[in-house]
């Protein structure tokens, strides 16, 4: 401890001394309050003058570094484990003691409007906001920013998780990181960066979007920096460079890529439903870009389905079909199904614990490995006997439930036209069947944009969307 206070002293002395240009800065990601990813590497980062000698001081570990020639500098802490919260130092011509910090689970929340939506404007936000006092939940808001070229910092700061500080923090992250720690007992940190309306090629660094090769650019950029008059009004319409690809990316994602964090939450997709059928292209691209930049190997990535909606000419069907295909091809990516909770006239529902209680018992099993039922039925296989398809299903935790009618389900014959279906629940398996089709060759339950599906598992997860055709 005597070494702290002297590196302290010592470091404000030289701060009085020297010139203030030169002095050591961190970037706004490392602040008092943070949170440090347990049972990981922890690098620190940050400026100083070209050639400055830097040491930085935690939990008993001392790391140096000499700042290069454009007065870069960059440390690495071996693994932290502590249970009570700790300083640490960084010194050089002036000294910066980080106070409050702790070590637990860091998530980054990102994605478009429903990831941004507050908990202020939740369903039940009252009662969230009142039970909100968590000391060892840490809260990381990123401030809307664009950029054409990535950034080294953005504005946010970190706060202590309270009835104060939450309401204007994103609903389903504080849903999904209030049960991690109840279930972790754990200290969490949630860093949330998201713009609502934004695309998904915005998050994506520039040379990925590049590759891509997309069919539909550069018109659908243009379209954005060049919009049309309103038909009706005349009026101008809105230029949103924010939507230009990468622009977000390099300055909402790119200063904190590397800062160590177990994984992602992605809830964003309803600006791509114009063009759904390449969004597994393009979602695939942002998460193996995005681990490339954190440099942690096949970082968890948990992609929230869109829920329904009457989303007139979108497809929204197409759009949830894509993310189901890069959870299933990608590794370490899980989805949380949402396709029960939307509000089919306002694409921003309102009830949002759901979902973050999908998503956190999502990264309890798969990242976590705790033995919880982490998904609802899922299909498995389909077998046709005569004028009947009998559904198999994955995750079915206890039993097939329905919450009433059981609905969702339509079935086609050779003619491959589909028509509502009637559909029951027998042991582990839904039999289908409907009046004129009688030899079945698909089945698809939730295949519209705004279905009404009432199959669960008796842990009340949802059965998850599916087509499939009879072998």
């Amino acid at each position: 401890m005597r070494q702290f206070h002297y590196l302290a002293i010592f470091g404000m002395f030289l701060f009085v001394c020297g010139r203030v240009d030169a002095d050591v800065k961190l970037p706004a990601i490392f602040a008092d309050h943070m949170v440090l990813q347990a049972e990981a590497r922890i690098p620190l980062w940050g400026s100083a003058e070209p050639g400055e000698q830097i040491v930085v001081m935690a939990a008993g570990q001392k790391r140096s570094a000499t700042a290069d020639d454009k007065g870069k500098w960059r440390v690495s802490l071996d693994p932290i484990k502590v249970s009570e919260p700790i300083e640490i130092t960084v010194a050089g011509r002036n000294a910066i003691v980080l106070k409050d910090v702790l070590v637990g689970e860091v998530w980054l929340c990102s994605g478009q409007s429903n990831m941004g939506f507050m908990l202020k404007t939740a369903s039940n936000a009252a009662d969230a906001i009142k039970a909100a006092d968590h000391p060892k939940i840490r809260l990381f808001k990123i401030h809307d920013a664009y950029k054409d070229v990535p950034q080294e910092d953005l504005e946010g700061t970190w706060q202590i998780c309270s009835s104060e500080s939450v309401p204007e923090f994103s609903a389903v992250a504080y849903f999904f990181g209030a049960e991690l720690h109840a279930a972790l007992k754990q200290p969490v940190g949630l860093i949330e960066s998201e713009w609502g309306g934004t695309r998904a090629e915005a998050w994506l660094p520039k040379a990925t979007f590049d590759a891509l090769k997309l069919p539909y650019e550069p018109q659908w950029t243009q379209l954005w920096l060049h919009p049309q008059p309103d038909a009706k009004t005349k009026a101008p319409g809105k230029v949103r460079p924010y939507e230009a690809p990468s622009t977000i990316y390099n300055a909402m994602i790119a200063p904190i890529a590397g800062y160590a964090m177990r994984g992602v939450v992605w809830y964003q997709g309803e600006t791509n439903t114009a063009y759904p059928e390449k969004y597994s292209d393009v979602l695939s691209a942002l998460i193996t870009s995005w681990r490339g930049a954190w440099g942690q190997g096949d970082l968890p990535v948990l992609v929230v389905q869109l829920p329904n909606f009457e989303s007139g000419t979108r497809n929204w069907v197409a759009l949830r079909a894509s993310q189901e295909k890069v959870a299933k091809s990608l590794p370490n990516v899980g989805m949380a199904v949402t396709i029960d909770v939307g509000n089919p006239k306002n694409i921003h529902p309102t009830n949002k614990q759901p979902v973050g209680h999908r998503l956190a018992v999502l990264a309890e099993k798969m990242v976590y490995g705790k033995d919880v039922p982490d998904a609802g039925p899922t299909f498995q296989s389909m077998d046709v006997s005569g004028a009947a398809a009998t559904i198999h299903y994955d995750h079915v935790e206890g039993g097939l439930v329905a919450k009433g009618e059981l609905q969702g389900f339509e079935i086609a014959g050779d003619d491959g036209k589909f028509v509502p279906a009637t559909a029951k629940i027998d042991g582990d398996t839904v039999i289908v069947t409907a009046e004129g089709v009688s030899s079945p060759t698909m089945v698809r339950y939730g295949w519209t944009n705004n279905p009404t599906c009432t199959l669960y598992n008796k842990v009340d997860l949802p059965a998850a969307p599916f087509e499939a055709k009879a072998k």
